[in-house]
């Protein structure tokens, strides 16, 4: 007896600023689903979310291919749960929480995980210069409170170069965060499941020696990062890492999957941020990982399928 079709909404696009990213992810992950186990539907949120309502009650389950604001901060999801339509990935709390990196450090920091020193600059009351810099020293590096993709970051290494790094993250937010920069080496650390997590194995991140940090252009540009699966990273470290990922991740309420990106100075760990949707082309981290641990990028695709199903 043939089994009957699941029919999954594939959402991709938006409004944010990672918009270009979110569609090739989405066609990726088109390409990837098995077409004989699902109905595809594919909606823009930025054009289609009238035609999503109207489908809703023939839709199984959505795949959020999305990034940024209106993708990854709980407003789609609320969307989605006002439709009954389940999900992959966190609820409104867990996507809004690890999406506010101010919100999500003070929660790793009542959860006892660390994570470099910091300050709050709002754009109302603007610090001073010398406040920051007796509190923190350089260099520090300056991040707007909701953006992903390193969108508006700046590491400032010199004094006079930290106003403009303000003004910079202070229009994409009100408010930014100001963190010690640590200098080390970029570790990610994904989980995969609702109650039962499991840790993936560590990527190591490496931008070619002309770009400063890990940023959009260095993240998004082929060729222009080198990750090593697993990590280089001792078998200890290794294990406190995935710990930490599985900690940060019931700490920000997530749910399904995340990635939790940190430094590793020496033998000491700095938590970054949590993704509660990591980046989902094949060759993107977290099927990367997932490639590592024997789950192809179709097989995760099914896994998440069934994690928004548990629900």
């Amino acid at each position: 007896m043939e089994t009957k079709k699941l029919t999954i909404a594939l959402l991709a696009g938006g409004k944010s600023a990672e918009r270009e990213v979110s569609l090739e992810s989405g066609e990726q992950v088109f390409r990837a689903l098995d077409k004989l186990r699902y109905e595809i539907l594919r909606y823009d949120p930025a054009t289609d979310l009238p035609l999503l309502a109207k489908d809703a009650q023939r839709i199984d389950a959505a795949l959020i291919i999305l990034h940024g604001r209106m993708g990854e901060d709980g407003t789609i999801q609320g969307l989605l749960d006002s439709l009954e339509i389940p999900y992959q990935g966190s609820g409104v709390l867990g996507s809004a929480i690890a999406m506010n990196k101010i919100l999500s450090k003070q929660l790793y920091v009542q959860a006892g995980l660390p994570t470099a020193p910091y300050d709050v600059a709002d754009r109302l009351t603007p610090p001073q210069a010398s406040a920051v810099l007796d509190k923190l020293g350089l260099p520090v590096v300056i991040k707007p409170e909701h953006e992903g993709s390193s969108i508006g970051l700046t590491i400032v290494r010199e004094a006079k170069n930290l106003q403009s790094a303000l003004e910079k993250a202070w229009r994409f937010d009100r408010r930014c965060l100001v963190e010690k920069y640590i200098n080390g080496i970029e570790i990610t650390a994904g989980v995969l499941g609702n109650d039962d997590l499991t840790a993936l194995p560590l990527i190591e991140i490496c931008p070619d020696e002309k770009y400063e940090f890990f940023d959009y252009e260095a993240k998004y540009t082929p060729g222009a990062t080198k990750e090593i699966c697993p990590a280089r990273v001792a078998p200890d470290l290794t294990e406190k890492a995935q710990q930490y990922a599985r900690r940060a991740h019931n700490a920000l309420h997530c749910r399904g999957y995340s990635r939790t990106d940190m430094i590793l100075s020496g033998n000491d760990l700095y938590l970054l941020e949590t993704n509660t949707i990591p980046g989902m082309t094949a060759t993107s981290l977290f099927p990367q990982a997932a490639a590592q641990a024997g789950i192809g990028f179709p097989q995760l695709l099914d896994r998440l399928i069934e994690l928004a199903l548990e629900k």
